[in-house]
């Protein structure tokens, strides 16, 4: 039985290859697909951690040009954040990655595709419905979700056959990705309990002084930092760098599973952060109102169901090219100032700019109406008020 693995080098996935080559006799071929955080050695690291587990062969696939187009593009341009401070990371990048999967399933011909994600989690519904949509007629394989097997469990198998434990395994699970860092683990079960210090990206060193830097933009995505052009994979890479020193980015979201309980994660998202922030700074300057309301409402629609593993739904594309279209004007430059644990998005220019001083500064001149138009305005917008009152509608206040 050839069965292909989602392998992302952990200690759930690599109790998945021990126990599918030693229990089942299954001829198993790992696929790791790279969505960012991810450099040559520890790449290097998972292939040689798969293989020591029993592995058959070994696949890796850069995907992380396929997430940024297919998903944080989009996340980017709607402004999402789930829960109105978690950039949906995790998600993105699982639903590009089972994408890879069942293509490498589908291209050798497995009996079986396989995940090691577990029956509590989001990660099982993801997997499952891309792997239903893309690989329709392949069998689906969960051991650690079929089994109930927990972390304990999984350490002591891999330890009775003197594997290697994944670093890490015992205290909490770390996701790292294009777009940002999540972090699990059993302190996460207390919504009283902070994540541990030890568990953020390693940074002793005093945070710099603040500092500014600047964002192109065309059609609502980044193109350019600091005046060096850059593609969006390398350009969120580029800006983690800047921002590491700051330990910029960290939060804890509370929120709604997939399946409906509460869950909570730590993350770490300092690009997410700075180019969500920058691109609606960047929005407010060139939408109207109505059009920054609408895109918003259907994009957080969106991202709710991306997070669901929903993104093969027929409505995601009708909402993208909402979205798309709503993008074209959000072309010109934010400025944003770097400081310790924070950022502020202090200055934005563009070509399409809709503030124009010459016909009306706020508070002080106005040149498009008159004195009387304006009382009258005023008298005629506090008309509805003026009758629910006179019906007995009066606040309690």
């Amino acid at each position: 039985m050839r069965i292909v693995l989602a392998y992302s080098g952990g200690l759930d996935t690599t109790y998945c290859v021990a126990w599918l080559t030693r229990e089942k006799g299954a001829e198993v071929v790992t696929v790791t697909v790279d969505t960012g955080g991810m450099d040559s050695a520890e790449s290097e690291r998972i292939a040689a951690r798969a293989l020591s587990a029993g592995a058959a062969e070994h696949h890796r696939t850069d995907a992380r040009q396929k997430v940024w187009d297919n998903f944080i593009a989009t996340l980017v341009r709607g402004n999402v954040l789930r829960g109105a401070v978690y950039p949906v990371s995790v998600a993105a990048e699982r639903t590009q990655q089972a994408v890879e999967v069942a293509r490498v399933a589908t291209d050798i011909g497995a009996d079986a595709i396989a995940h090691g994600a577990t029956g509590a989690g989001n990660d099982q519904v993801r997997f499952d419905i891309a792997w239903k949509v893309m690989a329709p007629s392949i069998p689906i394989l969960a051991p650690v979700r079929e089994h109930g097997v927990e972390r304990e469990t999984s350490i002591a198998y891999l330890e009775e056959h003197g594997l290697e434990i994944p670093p890490g395994s015992g205290r909490y699970s770390v996701n790292r990705g294009l777009w940002g860092m999540t972090l699990g683990g059993g302190w996460t079960h207390d919504p009283w309990k902070g994540p541990p210090e030890d568990a953020w990206s390693e940074d002793t060193a005093p945070s710099p002084d603040p500092s500014d830097l600047v964002i192109s933009w065309e059609a609502g995505l980044p193109v350019s930092l600091d005046g060096e052009a850059l593609a969006g994979p390398e350009l969120v890479e580029a800006l983690e760098v800047k921002l590491a020193p700051y330990g910029i980015g960290r939060g804890i979201h509370l929120g709604e599973t997939v399946l409906g309980i509460k869950g909570r994660i730590g993350f770490e998202a300092g690009a997410a952060q700075v180019l969500v922030a920058s691109h609606r700074e960047l929005e407010k300057l060139v939408l109207t109102r109505w059009q920054s309301f609408w895109k918003d409402h259907v994009a957080q629609f969106w991202g709710d169901r991306l997070h669901e593993g929903q993104a093969f739904d027929p409505v995601m594309r009708d909402i993208e090219a909402m979205i798309m279209s709503s993008q074209q004007r959000v072309v010109g430059d934010t400025r944003v100032r770097l400081a310790e644990g924070r950022i502020l998005v202090d200055g934005v220019r563009s070509p399409n700019s809709l503030m124009d001083p010459s016909v009306a500064s706020y508070g002080e001149s106005h040149r498009l109406w008159t004195g009387d138009e304006a009382q009258a305005f005023a008298s005629i917008a506090g008309i509805p008020s003026q009758l629910a009152a006179a019906a007995g509608e009066v606040p309690p206040w």
